[in-house]
């Protein structure tokens, strides 16, 4: 059976933030970064996929049979398994967002976990402040689970969690960490922990002592950390340089300061 004209705009939609947010509903396509999600439980509503997809099992799509497609914007249970949709590779290119279609596109439904007082308090956080380039952002979730971090907090102008190249980037790893969008300096006024800044001016950072509850802050590559953060900061922190490049990647730095902590805490997996 055909996928209605509706259901094709409505998938094309989700391309943009404004339709994604007034809908409440995200897509990710790609056999590997859809697979991934699946095999990390995220509760995706619907997943489409092409012949091809069914045939290979890719991403552990049920065979030989796809179940009907649920009314889309309607609730689903909790731990109700997604509904798998087979479409033509033609209606999967109309659907699709990129020049090269995929055999496998998911939609989920957008969920923000609000920041709970006090949540810094405990753990280890890292924060993004104004990081807009959805790569790094992913990579940064990607960082933040391989460090088992307790969360991951953005401030509103980063790029958005449910970008597609946010969640490509994490490969998976937007599955496991707990982010949040949050007024930064809002949630650093009553941080009761070490606010550690990531900033070329810093000391060094392999001599910041052991501490088990930290907020690590990023800022953008292009800015740095906003002046609304920098008040906050109690260590600032860089990371030596000994050639000649400007400045470090924003993932890179929050990785390396990252591993110092995990080091000198003396935590281990």
């Amino acid at each position: 059976m055909p996928l209605p004209k509706a259901e094709l705009q409505r998938l094309r939609s989700l391309r943009d933030k404004k339709h994604r947010e007034a809908l409440g509903r995200f897509v990710v396509e790609g056999e590997k970064v859809v697979g991934e999600l699946l095999a990390a439980g995220f509760p995706f509503e619907q997943v489409y996929v092409t012949s091809a997809a069914v045939s290979s099992n890719v991403g552990g799509v049920p065979s030989p049979r796809i179940t009907p497609v649920c009314p889309p914007g309607s609730v689903r249970g909790e731990g109700t398994p997604p509904t798998f949709i087979e479409i033509s590779s033609e209606e999967m290119a109309r659907a699709s967002h990129f020049p090269t279609p995929s055999t496998m596109l998911a939609v989920g439904q957008i969920a923000r976990e609000p920041l709970a007082p006090g949540a810094l308090d405990h753990g280890l956080t890292l924060m993004l402040d104004g990081v807009q380039d959805a790569g790094n952002v992913g990579t940064l979730l990607r960082i933040a689970d391989w460090f088992a971090l307790d969360r991951v907090v953005l401030s509103p102008d980063c790029a958005d969690l449910f970008h597609q190249k946010v969640i490509h980037a994490s490969m998976g790893s937007f599955a496991r960490v707990h982010a949040h969008t949050a007024d930064l300096a809002a949630a650093l006024a009553t941080a009761q922990v070490p606010v550690i800044g990531c900033d070329l001016t810093g000391a060094d950072v392999h001599g910041l002592g052991a501490l088990r509850d930290a907020v690590i802050v990023v800022g953008s590559e292009g800015s740095g950390l906003s002046a609304a953060v920098k008040q906050f900061v109690t260590h600032f922190v860089t990371i030596p340089r000994f050639g000649g490049a400007e400045s470090l990647n924003a993932a890179i730095a929050a990785a390396i300061v990252c591993d110092n902590l995990r080091r000198v805490t003396g935590k281990s997996p």
